[in-house]
């Protein structure tokens, strides 16, 4: 990687006032010249908000098209595959099915004349919970329900990938349950799958999945649905926050079923791996940091694990700060480095999210994405964080 010079200087507040941050040289990442070999890996990508919308909480979605697109179109530039409709793009939290199926229709079109690689969620979020009842009738609804999502998705060509869903929380009385509609799903499905584990530090309306709240025991049903069914499923996205656990559970995995990470905190152990083995990549920390992650994976396929793993080090503290708790509300922090590197042209998300962080901490992200050399332009940079902060009443 190379810097170009034009460092600059922002106001910013701290537990002790205002203090003046230095904003480093940019950092020019290298483009891939091919497609990358090492490693499978996904980027979950964020969606922007048109700015006369009524992205309002309870509104449908009203998108930016051409720049939650051109969002895609940098991260296929960046040799990544894209994740789409997934929790970045705020499924159950602002983004309605119905703008979602148009989202992952538009995606897929772009990726077939881009030649890049997409998967694309297919949940139950159309169905409210609440309105399910425990039992065979919620199941019922839960399974029409995955099967109205899962044709729209294999429809457009993307890889599906089972999210989790809340509803099959309420429905499903014990792990049997589970199996009866994992089961029913992946005899249906037209391709190979990935399955997504979620755990409840992203969303608290999964707790207990796969029939238990100990990890274990979920395990179990959770490798004995792939078991069976193991032709059915290219992967398994896996989102605990347990590098323990994703290490055990790797090993255990089916011949042919990878495993994905989706490890914010933990990603570079897991990425570069050891010589027993490696996570591929499903990740909504490579929405902020690509270009990172892609100077990383080239260098793994140049041989150098310590390289790689130092690219992706550099970016961890950042990562850490983005999915801080609530962990939910990362989603902010990656629309907020979207704006500031002049990406959208005002800081707003889908369902009025962008309310969801504190003034120090965007302020602090800053920080941390100025650190891992993921500022664009710095100026810009800089002029919008003033802005932002004159607009909160931060400085005057």
């Amino acid at each position: 990687m190379t810097t170009v010079a034009a460092p600059t200087e922002v106001l910013l507040p701290t537990a002790e006032g205002l203090r003046p941050h230095r904003l480093r040289e940019p950092v020019r990442w290298p483009a891939p010249t091919g497609p990358i070999r090492s490693r499978h890996a996904f980027a979950a990508a964020h969606v922007v908000p048109r700015a006369l919308g009524e992205n309002i909480p309870g509104a449908p979605a009203d998108l930016d098209w051409e720049a939650t697109l051109a969002a895609r179109h940098r991260i296929w530039a960046s040799g990544l595959g894209v994740a789409e409709v997934m929790d970045t793009a705020q499924r159950g939290m602002g983004l309605d099915w119905p703008t979602a199926a148009e989202l992952a229709r538009r995606s897929a079109a772009e990726a077939r004349a881009v030649g890049g690689e997409i998967a694309s969620g297919a949940g139950t979020d159309h169905l409210d919970p609440g309105a399910v009842e425990p039992g065979r009738a919620g199941l019922a609804q839960v399974l029409a329900a995955y099967r109205e999502q899962l044709e729209v998705i294999e429809g457009t060509g993307a890889t599906p990938i089972l999210m989790a869903s809340r509803a099959l929380v309420v429905a499903a009385r014990d792990a049997e349950d589970y199996a009866e509609i994992y089961g029913a799903l992946l005899r249906e499905v037209q391709r190979p799958v990935i399955l997504h584990w979620l755990g409840d530090v992203f969303d608290p309306a999964l707790r207990g999945y796969w029939g238990s709240e100990d990890v274990a025991a979920a395990t179990d049903v959770f490798l004995a649905i792939l078991r069976e069914h193991a032709p059915r499923v290219a992967g398994v996205k896996v989102s605990l926050l347990d590098q323990q656990h994703e290490v055990a559970l790797r090993a255990q995995l089916p011949d042919g079923v990878r495993l994905y990470t989706g490890d914010d905190f933990h990603y570079p152990d897991l990425i570069v791996g050891d010589d027993d083995g490696h996570s591929d990549a499903l990740l909504g920390v490579f929405a902020a940091i690509h270009p990172a992650a892609s100077a990383a994976l080239q260098a793994l396929d140049r041989g150098d694990r310590a390289e790689a793993h130092a690219v992706l080090t550099s970016t961890v503290e950042l990562g850490r700060h983005l999915f801080a708790a609530p962990t939910s509300h990362y989603k902010t922090g990656i629309a907020f480095l979207s704006w500031l590197n002049g990406h959208q042209d005002g800081f707003a998300m889908v369902g009025g999210m962008h309310g969801h962080r504190s003034v120090p901490h965007l302020a602090r992200l800053l920080v941390l994405a100025d650190r891992a050399g993921l500022l664009v332009d710095p100026g810009l940079a800089a002029h919008r964080m003033t802005r932002y902060l004159e607009v909160h009443g931060a400085v005057s």
